[in-house]
């Protein structure tokens, strides 16, 4: 124990006295589960911290409603509770991420720190009795998850991938008559538009942004009113439908009721599902800015398709070198979100009989993973997509550098004098234009029928 001085003051709780900062609003428990826990420096994303605020919020109201608690009390509560909700009294949060799996230490902290201001407004309330009524951390720490998960997904990450499709269709739009040499297996293939490669990307996060939504309903489901082990022992039959549609008013998010308590406390299979969608979003991004990256390649010794705004200088050494910064910070974000989507589902695991005791860091990677997709959407559509341009001198080079152009002549001379031409293309570096231009009688083709057949937006769908 710390010898008591004047920055300092005793707490009490069931364990007995325990020194804390003079000035911390929490009290004993909290401080136990700060010495206890000295292992990553990191405390609890504070987006789950305000999600416990509108928890205690709606429970002391609906205490109150049910004649459990006494109205004066409630209203502190309720006050003290919607401050945390708003974020006024982060600092007041230093429990470790690394603590007790159910989380109980910060939901411990959270009442106290409601009860050390209702202090202050000069209200008299116990942080287990009257804050904790009807409650426990089994039920809330998990709906706190989900309350806050939620939320994050539709003000963060839905936003962020709408603005990126956005980006992504307009571009699709300017570049639809913009010609360009396909690839596949990262080898020439037959001709498409660049606005169709920006329209098959812009589709991707529009189905990203379904997927968001898919996380969301995923979370709805809330355990609140399951108590310890899901029995709902301690609290009143009506506590978790009235406290639910609380939070549900307050957030917008329609929130209901667990099915089952015993499923929603013992299991977190729903937020393994929701970081799932989350890790499908991830690579989805990956794939868009490895893509944008290799058309971007060069600038005159890559591919060179497309131009992206410069942000920044590339190198230390090498002067004017530019580099696609922002797909790199993409890439880097879902790798880290891969990271999450195995350290949450090694958490979904950890579910023993009626707990999951793994709550804790599920929670901070589930919603590290939200806010990193959305801030890394936000950016890349606003920094990168937003300012690239074509180079469409550089596409049509490419076309009719392309052996895959005598595709299109395969149904009318054959697939091996076809394959002949390419192979011919490659020994003499002449184009398979070229090469046909001067073969026409050989192949019974005539100039006209030759320019329609190669003709690069026929051969894309993208008209000509």
């Amino acid at each position: 124990m710390n010898t008591p001085s004047n920055d300092r003051r005793t707490a009490h709780d069931s364990m007995g006295e325990m020194e804390v900062p003079a000035d911390a609003l929490y009290g004993a428990s909290t401080q136990r589960a700060v010495l206890n826990f000295p292992i990553s420096g990191t405390g609890l994303p504070p987006r789950l911290i305000h999600a416990f605020g509108l928890i205690k919020k709606a429970a002391a109201e609906t205490n109150a409603e049910l004649g459990l608690l006494d109205p004066a009390l409630a209203a502190s509560i309720a006050e003290a509770a919607g401050e945390i909700a708003a974020g006024q009294h982060d600092a007041q949060f230093p429990v470790d991420v690394y603590q007790t799996g159910s989380g109980t230490s910060t939901n411990m902290n959270v009442n106290e720190v409601i009860a050390g201001r209702c202090d202050q407004l000069a209200v008299a309330v116990h942080p287990n009795d009257h804050v904790n009524l009807g409650q426990s951390s089994n039920d809330t720490f998990p709906a706190a998850i989900h309350v806050a998960a939620a939320q994050e997904i539709r003000n963060r990450l839905v936003p962020a991938l709408e603005s990126l499709a956005v980006a992504l269709e307009a571009k699709s739009r300017a570049f639809h008559g913009v010609l360009k040499i396909g690839r596949t297996h990262l080898m020439d293939a037959t001709p498409v538009s660049l606005g169709q490669e920006f329209g098959g990307w812009a589709r991707q996060v529009r189905l990203a942004v379904t997927r968001a939504w898919k996380a969301v309903d995923a979370l709805a489901e809330l355990p609140l009113g399951g108590t310890a082990v899901g029995s709902g022992l301690n609290t009143h039959p009506d506590f978790a439908g009235k406290a639910i549609a609380r939070l549900a008013e307050a957030t917008g998010i329609p929130f209901r009721e667990a099915e089952n308590h015993f499923e929603a406390q013992s299991a977190k299979d729903a937020c393994v599902e929701a970081h799932g969608q989350l890790a499908t979003i991830a690579v989805s991004l990956h794939k868009i800015a490895c893509d944008v990256r290799l058309l971007a390649s060069g600038p005159r010794c890559g591919l060179g398709e497309i131009r992206l705004p410069a942000t920044q200088p590339g190198s230390s050494i090498m002067p004017g070198k530019v580099n696609p910064v922002m797909a790199e910070s993409v890439t880097m974000v879902a790798a880290r979100v891969a990271g999450n989507q195995t350290t949450l589902a090694w958490c979904g695991v950890g579910g023993f009989l009626e707990l999951n005791v793994s709550m804790p860091l599920l929670a901070a990677c589930l919603l590290e993973s939200i806010s990193l997709l959305g801030n890394v959407a936000a950016a890349f559509g606003e920094r990168c997509v937003a300012g690239i341009q074509a180079d469409e001198k550089r596409c049509n080079e490419l076309i009719e550098l392309s052996l895959s152009m005598v595709t299109a002549l395969a149904p009318r001379i054959g697939y091996d004098r076809a394959a002949a031409i390419a192979k011919e293309s490659v020994a003499s570096g002449r184009t398979v234009r070229e090469i046909c231009e001067s073969r026409l009688d050989e192949l019974g083709l005539r100039a006209a029928e030759l320019a329609g057949l190669l003709d690069a937006a026929r051969m894309s769908g993208a008209g000509g």
